[in-house]
C-alpha cells in the first residue's frame, strides 16, 4: 500500500466525507454502463445510456444517480418497464465504498492511497457482478488491474516480489487447470480468473497469492458445493470463479493487518 506519512490538515469534516460518498454514486454511476456494456462489447462512451426494452434515449435528468430511480418509480418514463433495482444499489454501495476509503487527511499521498484502493474496489465490483450475470471477467479490467499493480510494486516492492507473484498467481492455476483438462477433458478454471490471479500476484507477491489461490479455490468448493445441493443444478454447469478470488482478495488488501496476523505474509 502506498505510504503515509504527511498530516498536513486536521482530520476531514462532515461536508468532505458528504463529498466522497456524493463522488462514489457518481462513480458508481459509471460503473452500472460497465457493467452493462463491457460483457456485450458495447463502447462504453459512445451512444448515449438507452432503455434495452424501448430504446428511449434517457435524458440527463433522468439519469441522475439513485434520485432519477426514485422520481421515475423505477420505470422507464417511455414504455414503463421497470428499472432493475441494481442500479441504484451499485450507486449506493459505492458511495459507501468511497465514504469507506475516504481519507483522513487531504495531503498527496492519503489521496494517492485513496485513489488507488478506490479504483481496485471498482474493478472488483464490476468484475463481481459481470462475473454472476455473464461468467466472464473483462479483459479490459484485468489490463487496468495489471497496470496499476505493476505500477505500485514498481514503486514500493522489489523486483522479485512481484515479478515471482506474477509468475506463480498465473502459472500454478495454469497448470492445474491444464492438468485437470488432461484428465477430464473439461475446462476447470476460466482465462479471465487466471488472469486475475496474476494479476493481484504483483500486489500480493509469492506468498500471498499462494493463500489467495488455496483460500479461494476452498470458498468456491463450499459454497458452489453448497448451490449446487440447494439449487439443484447440474454439476457440469460451469460456477462464476472470480467472485471466490475477489473475497479472499478484499480480506488481504483491505484488511492485511487482521489477515497477515493469521497468515504470514512475507513481505
Amino acid at each position: 500500500m502506498f505510504l503515509r506519512e504527511k498530516n498536513l490538515i486536521d482530520q476531514i469534516p462532515i461536508i468532505l466525507k458528504i463529498f466522497f460518498f456524493t463522488f462514489g454514486v457518481l462513480i458508481g454511476s459509471f460503473l452500472n454502463v460497465l457493467i452493462y456494456r463491457l460483457p456485450r462489447d458495447y463502447n462504453i462512451v459512445f451512444p448515449r445510456s438507452n432503455c434495452p426494452n424501448c430504446n428511449k434515449l434517457i435524458s440527463w435528468y433522468e439519469n441522475i444517480p439513485m434520485i432519477s430511480f426514485i422520481r421515475l418509480g423505477g420505470r422507464c418514463s417511455g414504455c414503463g418497464e421497470s428499472i432493475s433495482y441494481l442500479y441504484p444499489a451499485i450507486e449506493f454501495l459505492t458511495g459507501l465504498i468511497s465514504l469507506w476509503l475516504a481519507p483522513e487527511y487531504l495531503s498527496y499521498d492519503y489521496l494517492l492511497n485513496y485513489f488507488f484502493l478506490f479504483t481496485i474496489m471498482c474493478i472488483f465490483l464490476v468484475h463481481f457482478i459481470v462475473d454472476l450475470k455473464h461468467k466472464i471477467l473483462p479483459d479490459s479490467l484485468n489490463l487496468l488491474l495489471f497496470l496499476l499493480l505493476l505500477s505500485h510494486g514498481w514503486v514500493f516492492y522489489k523486483w522479485t516480489f512481484w515479478l515471482s507473484g506474477l509468475l506463480i498467481g498465473f502459472f500454478v492455476p495454469f497448470s492445474v487447470t491444464w492438468v485437470f483438462y488432461l484428465i477430464t477433458k473439461k475446462i476447470g478454471m476460466g482465462g479471465g480468473d487466471l488472469k486475475l490471479y496474476g494479476c493481484l500476484g504483483l500486489y500480493l507477491g509469492p506468498i500471498g497469492i499462494i493463500y489467495n489461490i488455496s483460500l479461494s479455490c476452498m470458498l468456491g468448493a463450499i459454497i458452489g458445493g453448497l448451490w449446487l445441493l440447494v439449487a439443484k443444478k447440474n454439476k457440469n454447469e460451469p460456477i462464476p470463479f472470480g467472485p471466490f478470488i475477489i473475497v479472499i482478495s478484499i480480506f488481504q488488501i483491505y484488511y492485511s493487518d487482521f489477515f497477515c496476523r493469521y497468515f504470514p505474509c512475507g513481505r
